[in-house]
């Protein structure tokens, strides 16, 4: 398989709606130790859409004003008590580091989730690639047969490579653990093959015609990516008929539930981003009944992901990230929802080297008159993915000439040393 010489760009979205697989070996990282051989580093991010309350999940205030009917419970991790809504998680702190205090200045769904999927504000004349894009663009394999970044449950606009370019777009996949369609022919081999003669002698008399826009607009690089993806065993690591019935019981039989497990057989396979998005969190009527929901489905997910990965040596190579645009007010409206609150909010990250059983951050149990105050030790988008671009291997601060030449970074933050396992990795990074 090393013998194979593939290109790093692959299908641009929009033009093919096949799908991809891949050639390395689905191997333990114990396993690829002993060949010689490092697990290729990924990232798993569970998108919670519409803006997940920090309140009825990860930062309980029980028995405050703000609190409203949540109830906490201890966890794995010494001194870290969490929703009751989430039981299995409870069970998987030990694993996690717990941000508390993460902050933001965009209260709007667009531009909050502009800012959290590229850490940088949205802005008319420049578009910003998402971290997924980023780690493909930065982390090339060359034996990759399948997108370096999938997408997972899309309900909101795919996110986009920005200025790196589309063809680092995520791939969308609609109904994880079903496959992805067109990937066989539905006519004979013979005509199969008089059908791709037919379309290769067109092909050849566009690219003479028309030589730069074939280049511009990646014709032939595409219609090759669809047909070595059709013809690739490793199509199997979007279907899940190899899983036991144990195991999809266990992350749920959910749309979001199997995507987490076809996530897990992505990255298994050496995909380098693969985002799940689990919408529902517009929460400004029935807060606590709409987050009693959703946990429902998040809880058994989410644990059994970090279960899973741990138990086949894959959590120190993949790191799992469960975040929003924004979190929720500490005020209950009078519909008994909670509003957009970009002050501070939540997420946990897990595996590829970050701390574990530990918190960062606090806020406060109620917000007193005038502007509220700022969370303890806040945490900005930018930091964190600063880091976690540095324990993949990436260089956040490397600078990008854009197409219109302007230089920009992928990360205007430096790493944080306090979320990591062993600060002293930065400096062999």
């Amino acid at each position: 398989m090393e013998s194979l010489t593939m290109d790093r760009r692959y299908l641009l979205q929009g033009l093919t709606t096949a799908g991809l697989s891949f050639c390395l070996p689905a191997l333990s990282a114990r396993a690829a130790q002993r060949r010689g051989w490092e697990r290729p580093r990924s990232l798993i991010v569970l998108w919670m859409n519409g803006g997940m309350s920090q309140l009825e999940t990860w930062d309980p205030h029980p028995g405050t004003p703000s609190g409203g009917e949540v109830k906490d419970l201890a966890t794995t991790a010494a001194d870290i008590r969490i929703s009751s809504l989430m039981p299995q998680m409870a069970e998987q702190m030990h694993e996690c580091l717990l941000l508390r205090s993460l902050t933001s200045k965009e209260g709007d769904h667009e531009a909050g989730s502009a800012f959290v999927r590229t850490g940088y504000r949205p802005e008319p004349t420049l578009k910003y690639p998402t971290l997924g894009s980023i780690i493909a663009h930065e982390l090339p394999q060359p034996a990759l047969e399948i997108p370096p970044y999938v997408v997972l449950t899309p309900r909101i606009p795919v996110p986009e490579g920005g200025y790196l370019g589309n063809e680092w777009n995520g791939f969308r996949v609609f109904q994880p653990g079903s496959g992805v369609s067109n990937l066989s022919a539905n006519v004979s081999e013979s005509r199969q093959t008089r059908r791709l003669e037919g379309l290769d002698l067109v092909s050849r008399q566009f690219t003479r015609q028309r030589g730069f826009a074939a280049g511009e607009i990646l014709q032939q690089e595409t219609m090759g990516r669809a047909l070595q993806m059709m013809q690739s065993e490793q199509r199997k690591a979007f279907q899940l008929e190899e899983e036991s019935e144990a195991i999809q019981n266990a992350y749920g039989r959910t749309e979001f539930g199997r995507g987490c497990l076809v996530a897990r057989r992505l990255v298994e396979t050496g995909v380098r981003a693969v985002e799940v998005m689990l919408p529902g969190f517009d929460t400004h009527i029935s807060n606590h009944q709409g987050h009693i929901t959703q946990c429902q489905i998040l809880d058994p997910a989410m644990a059994t992901l970090l279960h899973d990965l741990r138990q086949r040596d894959l959590l120190q190579s993949t790191i799992v990230l469960c975040i929003s645009e924004f979190g929720r007010t500490p005020r209950i409206n009078p519909a008994g929802g909670r509003d957009h609150w970009p002050g501070w909010f939540s997420c946990v990250v897990a595996g590829g080297g970050f701390r574990e059983g530990a918190v960062i951050g606090a806020t406060p149990s109620d917000i007193p008159s005038g502007d509220p105050p700022m969370p303890e030790n806040p945490v900005s988008v930018p930091e964190l993915y600063a880091t976690i671009l540095a324990l993949l291997g990436v260089d956040g601060r490397k600078e990008i000439i854009t197409p219109i030449g302007r230089p920009i970074r992928f990360v205007d933050a430096p790493p944080s040393e306090l979320m990591l396992r062993d600060p002293g990795v930065l400096k062999t990074l």
